[in-house]
């Protein structure tokens, strides 16, 4: 059924590709509005490259192509004052805010937890946790101020529900994520307005498909490839797959978005070919 967010409006951060960028596309093939944001420049510790501001404006054309409105901004989730009035200047030129999805995180760097650097640490928890917080103390009270309800989809990962080697930054990071989705949940209920998380295994995006991921998951290959990294992805998925396709993620994220999950609050949805039964 198409429409399903016809008149409303979405708030997406790191919407610059990957993810953020089929998120973007896809709840403006149902009637939504955008507000895209992405920091668009590099971060010194993450071991592959960022997105870039023609990467957003990408996203912008792949939005109006669908004859939807978009409003960009850089913006750092970091900086809780920066993504505030970014959002604050989108929101009153498009008029209202409805749905929020807090998307922006970073994947590594890794290391054992001992030999995790204070940066490296700092970074993957600022921007994949604070960030995220961040994003939605930005966003309530624009939600709240239409007394219509909404809906907040929070980007955690099969990390945010169980454990992976050399990973302590992010495992702490995402698993921060679901437990601020239910305290969110329960504190937005009163106002209609749905707090849940998605959960997707690895993603086919830039994000994994870098040279630091490859030897996080071949670690006794000196020089892994993709298709190496795919051998390995094979076994940690339950269904045949080694990965899923950003679609896949940005598809339960309409459904969490619409009416449809209007009594849903406080899950956490995974998106992960069977990786948390294994």
């Amino acid at each position: 059924m198409a429409g399903r967010l016809e008149g409303k409006v979405a708030f997406i951060t790191g919407a610059a590709r990957g993810q953020g960028r089929a998120h973007a596309v896809r709840l403006a093939e149902e009637g939504a509005d955008i507000i895209a944001v992405d920091i668009c420049k590099p971060i010194d510790v993450v071991p592959y490259e960022m997105a870039t501001a023609e990467d957003l404006e990408e996203t912008q054309r792949a939005v109006e192509a669908l004859d939807r409105r978009i409003v960009i901004g850089h913006a750092d989730v970091r900086d809780s004052q920066l993504l505030r009035a970014t959002l604050d200047g989108a929101v009153a030129e498009l008029g209202r805010l409805d749905i929020v999805s807090a998307n922006a995180g970073v994947c590594g760097p890794f290391a054992v937890g001992e030999e995790l650097k204070d940066d490296e640490w700092n970074t993957t928890v600022d921007i994949n946790l604070t960030g995220v917080f961040n994003t939605v103390r930005a966003a309530i009270p624009h939600i709240k101020a239409g007394g219509r309800g909404g809906s907040i989809v929070l980007t955690s990962s099969t990390a945010g529900l169980k454990a992976y080697l050399n990973a302590s930054n992010y495992v702490a990071a995402k698993h921060g994520v679901t437990g601020m989705t239910k305290a969110l949940a329960l504190e937005l209920a009163p106002h209609f307005i749905r707090v849940n998380s998605l959960h997707p295994t690895q993603v086919d995006t830039k994000m994994i498909q870098n040279e630091a991921l490859y030897k996080l998951f071949c670690p006794d290959i000196e020089n892994p490839t993709r298709a190496d990294f795919e051998a390995v992805s094979l076994g940690m998925n339950a269904m045949p797959v080694p990965w899923v396709d950003a679609a896949d993620v940005s598809n339960a994220l309409l459904f969490l978005a619409s009416d449809e999950a209007r009594y849903i609050t406080g899950a956490a949805i995974p998106v992960d070919a069977g990786c948390n039964l294994i």
